[in-house]
């Protein structure tokens, strides 16, 4: 038997006996889990403060106007994109607000009118606002926290929400 094959040998033992080792602990585990619980806790929900971000008639399109939301240390940006969007709000469904922290490292994004995308100047990431802030390109691995909006009667534009966790934060409410 050569020395090459004797290091397979021996590796292929010990791929073996952890993989032993682990589906024991996992049976282990499983009868654990399997037995009668108290009663589980709800999942945690956050409550978004509704703020009034801008009006219909503040809005030009293809023009961002920047905002902040849930709170002042949240920098975002709201764009009416002319177009009828998933997830766009208003009569014409095509206004939309995101977080400009890039969810990658938390960059300052800027908004390119010519493909209607947010831009992460220091890693590349690239965010398509068209189709609810999906990543297009970039080392970011979330896609752009996009806030819930509603327009009410005199056109006042209120956020209710975001989809996403805003980057460096462990909730998208502080208090």
């Amino acid at each position: 038997m050569s020395h090459c094959d004797r290091l397979a040998d021996g590796g292929r033992r010990f791929f073996l006996m952890r993989g032993a080792v682990a589906a024991a602990g996992a049976a282990a585990v499983a009868g654990v889990a399997s037995a009668p619980a108290e009663a589980a806790p709800s999942l945690a929900r956050v409550t978004y403060p509704v703020t009034r971000l801008a009006n219909l008639r503040d809005l030009k399109v293809n023009e961002p106007v920047q905002v902040a939301y849930p709170d002042a240390d949240s920098p975002g940006v709201i764009v009416k994109l002319g177009t009828r969007v998933e997830g766009g709000a208003g009569p014409d469904g095509d206004v939309v607000a995101f977080s400009t922290l890039c969810p990658h490292k938390g960059f300052p994004l800027f908004y390119r009118t010519d493909d209607r995308s947010l831009n992460c100047p220091g890693h590349y990431s690239r965010f398509d606002c068209e189709k609810g802030g999906l990543q297009i390109w970039g080392q970011a691995t979330a896609n752009l926290a996009q806030f819930r909006l509603r327009v009410d009667r005199n056109g006042d534009i209120q956020a209710e929400g975001v989809d996403e966790l805003i980057y460096g934060r462990l909730s998208n409410v502080l208090s």
